[in-house]
């Protein structure tokens, strides 16, 4: 999963950078995150069915999803700093430049002020973490939360008597 958007993470960048014109889309880069990250349902399910019996509280269903989206987080947060760092140095030129051209010219002068204030923030890499894991984290543990909702089984008892006497 954290492959998966990784991979989607660095043809997007490539995209944006090579293309001047390109017209990125917000709304279909956390709808495919939300697609990706709902492999989340079938990691808790596959646990649960397969270690726990077919019964998981919804604590531990959220803690395995919570897992699972943070080793895909993380995944995505050290391959961006590796590519920021080390092939996409200038990525935030582009980023502002396309930024400044979707606002309007009587917002201009402060998103102008406010993409230059971000440029000087993402100089500290520690900030480069926090907005890249604010960027997909969020978006992992919704899903993680969804899934964990619909996959909780608790075992009440009756079905261990109902599986001895059959």
């Amino acid at each position: 999963m954290g492959t998966i958007l990784c991979v989607n993470m660095v043809v997007m960048i490539n995209l944006m950078m090579s293309n001047p014109d390109f017209k990125g889309n917000d709304l279909l880069g956390y709808v495919a995150m939300v697609v990706v990250f709902s492999l989340i349902y079938f990691g808790i399910r596959n646990y649960r069915n397969k270690q726990l019996d077919g019964f998981i509280t919804f604590g531990k269903a959220f803690k395995t999803g919570f897992f699972i989206a943070l080793i895909a987080s993380t995944m995505y947060v050290v391959t961006w700093l590796f590519y920021y760092y080390l092939f996409v140095p200038d990525f935030l030129d582009y980023y502002i430049d396309y930024v400044l051209k979707l606002t309007p010219e009587a917002e201009l002068a402060d998103k102008t002020q406010e993409m230059e204030n971000f440029k000087e923030m993402y100089k500290n890499p520690l900030f480069v973490v926090l907005v890249t894991y604010a960027e997909v984290l969020p978006v992992g543990l919704v899903v993680a939360l969804i899934s964990s909702l619909i996959l909780k089984k608790k075992n009440t008892g009756n079905e261990k008597k109902a599986s001895v006497t059959s």
